[in-house]
């Protein structure tokens, strides 16, 4: 199976460089961001497991990230690069700093076929902080796949309806340890203007069965709302394990430059490392982001609640709940 993708890739990588030969060639498109934030969790360490911006009561660093990007005619290549914390706890391999590497062929206006390592197609947020509202990320994002590695075929059905299907290696993987063994799909829709609606599925021997749902509503010019729900089981030699939650998101903009959002998160553990089974969490967070030009401010206050004692409080005796202020800077570019 490994030789017959890499066989998929090459011809597909021929196909696109042959095209590319007959096509006057575009500019190359830079884009990426740096970013930066301080944390405090009021019990005096930091106990929230979520990915990303970790470090407590210290000014730090989150990672650049810099992608390329060109359109050839119906050819076309994205890369994207990342270096810091918060790009090497996202990526699998140590070392490799690669988020995104893949090849996309337009087959017609409405059929494409890209393969590569792709961002997963799966959940609400994204590794990028410039891609998110809060700066914090959700529990089920953490939980999640980051990446996709594999063949995907995308077909624009109408205006409102599209599908993509495609083979994928086991999640966050892109090395030759592993075969093609997940089947993913994604059915997206838009039945009215400023409606958004993707159901996501991906199922593997190894990595289990994800069925996600995201959708965004810009309800009006000011106010937008978002939902990612998602359900996750796998059963392993250790046994049955996955999750279940939801997560809301509205974000209402005062102006061009001051947006205030809320992220309310109901999120289950069908077992953990950190939480017992069954053990729940439901998170609140709240975001003032201050856009001046291509430079976001975020200040963030973020407050935890478990069902039991799974964090701990200023003197080190375990508590159910878990508060924590951030400030973050991201330029985009």
């Amino acid at each position: 199976m490994k030789k017959f993708f890499s066989a998929i890739v090459l011809g597909l990588s021929i196909s696109l460089l042959a095209t590319a030969q007959e096509e006057e060639k575009t500019g190359l498109e830079i884009s990426g961001s740096v970013d930066t934030y301080f944390k405090y969790d009021f019990s005096g360490e930091s106990q929230i497991p979520t990915s990303f911006a970790s470090d407590q009561n210290s000014v730090s660093i989150g990672m650049i990230d810099l992608g390329f990007s060109q359109t050839v005619g119906k050819a076309s290549f994205v890369g994207e690069l990342s270096f810091g914390p918060r790009g090497s706890q996202s990526l699998p391999v140590e070392g490799v700093n690669i988020q995104n590497l893949y090849v996309n062929y337009a087959l017609s206006d409405a059929v494409s076929l890209t393969a590569g390592y792709m961002g997963t197609f799966v959940g609400y947020e994204v590794i990028s902080p410039v891609g998110n509202f809060n700066y914090s990320t959700s529990y089920l994002f953490s939980a999640g796949p980051f990446q996709n590695a594999g063949l995907k075929v995308d077909w624009a059905i109408s205006e409102k309806v599209g599908l993509m299907v495609g083979l994928f290696n086991d999640w966050n993987v892109y090395t030759d340890e592993t075969d093609i063994t997940d089947f993913g799909a994604q059915l997206s829709l838009s039945p009215v203007d400023g409606l958004d609606v993707y159901i996501n599925f991906c199922t593997g021997p190894e990595s289990g069965t994800i069925i996600d749902l995201t959708a965004g509503y810009q309800l009006a010019d000011a106010f937008y709302l978002g939902l990612n729900v998602a359900d996750y089981s796998v059963s392993d030699k250790y046994g049955d394990s996955g999750y279940t939650g939801f997560a809301l998101y509205p974000q209402y903009s005062f102006s061009d430059k001051v947006a205030l959002g809320y992220r309310g998160e109901y999120f289950m553990d069908k077992e953990s490392d950190w939480m017992p089974v069954g053990e729940s969490v439901f998170s609140n967070t709240f975001t003032l982001n201050y856009y001046a030009g291509p430079l976001t401010f975020s200040t963030e206050l973020r407050m935890d609640s478990a069902k039991d004692e799974v964090f701990t409080n200023g003197d080190g005796n375990p508590t159910k709940s878990a508060t924590q202020f951030l400030l973050a800077a991201i330029y985009s570019f």
